[in-house]
């Protein structure tokens, strides 16, 4: 199993543990209540998006990277395609963090 399907297997265990909001507002709400300790956004995102959150986890002081594609963000967590996630259980963040820098 390659890096890329150890992340997006994990993205699907931490769905089905709730332990992962996607959608543009929930991810922002998660932001904004601290809930998020990591949020990823897809490369093929717009430029809007991606500074949206960059800008937003900069000032909250949350992890951002920017990784994947939306379409395979989208089906790793069994929703359509999603450009913006984000990981509320520190353990999972880590972890993700931690594949996505190897």
């Amino acid at each position: 199993m390659d890096n890329e399907e150890k992340i997006l297997s994990l993205m699907g265990l931490a769905t089905r543990g709730r332990n992962l909001t996607s959608g543009e507002d929930q991810v922002l709400d998660a932001i904004r209540s601290g809930k998020a300790y990591l949020v990823v956004v897809a490369s093929d995102a717009s430029d809007n998006t991606k500074k949206l959150f960059n800008d937003k986890c900069t000032y909250y002081d949350v992890p951002v990277k920017i990784w994947g594609v939306r379409d395979k963000l989208g089906h790793a967590i069994g929703k359509e395609q999603r450009a913006s996630l984000a990981i509320t259980e520190a353990g999972f963040a880590k972890k993700l963090v931690t594949l996505m820098e190897e």
